[in-house]
């Protein structure tokens, strides 16, 4: 399958090379977004890196036909809608690499299905506190999923994913349990998640959930890095303390800030404290004050609780910023 235009000078080993990986890549992209098993938000994760290749290869509509034919050779693919859809895509992104390669330079599960992997960008990632990322690993190729970085944007250029194996999904288990320093993953561009920090000095109330957190964890940096006169509570449930993760970074940040107030909440841990039980949505309700914004990361379930429950505690719609891209 060719994906690139044609370079007229003769082209070294390393090239042909990153050109064979490129082609590869873009190939089981195509294939996995055609074949219709990825739920919305994966979908969407593809689109997101196609759009970018369709941009930075300088595709234009008459490549659809020769893609088209690589692409024959997996039966009954419908690939000129798919082709329509990464043409849309590309129309409303800006120009930049199809994604940046990335080595994993640290790899540290707290508990058995969670890891943080922390990885270096072969140059820059553009990323700001709040964005959503795809995803991939060689070991699952083509198939792209959101994660949102756990930091601000840090001097050396790294950047931390958490993960949680979910049952069924090959993606997130291989990330947990199969990737290893010194392998590469791809990132693409960033988008906009919808729990970017909005612009003033009004307090915040975070609400965490499982892997949630992350996104969450990346506010309080921003906040950190500047001071505003900002009081910020962060609620982080888990069920039980042994599904806690992060504890010991989320200590260093409460002892570091005067102004954040770290609150885990267990929904199904008799040894809890009194203030410690219940659901994250719970504790947040208890911890809401007038004139916080609420910013809300979890399981789908959580999210759905959140949209009920905290109106009811007194949330106005404005100031309730939940993710718009699928959460694992």
């Amino acid at each position: 399958m060719s994906v690139a235009p044609t370079d007229r000078r003769t082209p070294t080993t390393d090239e042909e090379s990153k050109s064979h990986e490129t082609a590869a890549l873009l190939h089981a992209s195509l294939l996995r977004l055609l074949d219709g098993r990825d739920d919305r938000a994966a979908r969407l994760a593809s689109l997101r890196v196609l759009g970018s290749a369709y941009r930075g290869l300088g595709w234009r509509p008459w490549h659809a036909a020769p893609v088209g034919a690589a692409l024959l050779a997996a039966p009954g693919v419908c690939w000129r809608r798919a082709w329509r859809l990464v043409e849309r895509t590309a129309a409303r992104m800006s120009d930049g690499p199809a994604w940046w390669p990335a080595e994993v330079v640290g790899h540290v599960r707290d508990v058995d299905t969670v890891a943080a992997l922390t990885v270096r960008p072969s140059r820059c990632l553009p990323f700001r506190v709040g964005q959503a990322v795809p995803v991939c690993t060689p070991r699952r190729p083509g198939r792209w999923r959101w994660l949102s970085p756990a930091n601000a944007p840090r001097a050396d250029g790294t950047v931390e994913f958490h993960v949680r194996a979910v049952p069924g999904g090959s993606v997130s288990g291989s990330l947990v349990h199969e990737v290893r320093p010194g392998e590469l993953l791809h990132l693409g561009a960033p988008a906009d998640s919808g729990l970017e920090l909005v612009d003033g000095d009004d307090d915040l109330l975070l609400v965490a959930g499982g892997t949630g957190l992350a996104p969450l964890r990346a506010l309080v940096e921003q906040v950190a890095e500047a001071p505003a006169g900002r009081r910020v509570t962060l609620v982080v449930g888990a069920r039980t303390f042994a599904d806690l993760y992060d504890a010991i970074a989320l200590d260093k940040l409460q002892q570091a800030h005067d102004w954040l107030t770290v609150v885990p909440t267990f929904s199904d841990d008799p040894e809890a404290e009194p203030a410690e039980r219940g659901t994250a949505i719970t504790l947040a309700g208890y911890h809401h004050r007038a004139g916080q914004h609420v910013h809300v990361c979890g399981p789908p379930a959580m999210l759905a609780a959140a949209r009920r429950w905290l109106a009811i505690a007194g949330v106005p719609a404005d100031r309730l910023h939940l993710p718009t891209l699928g959460w694992r």
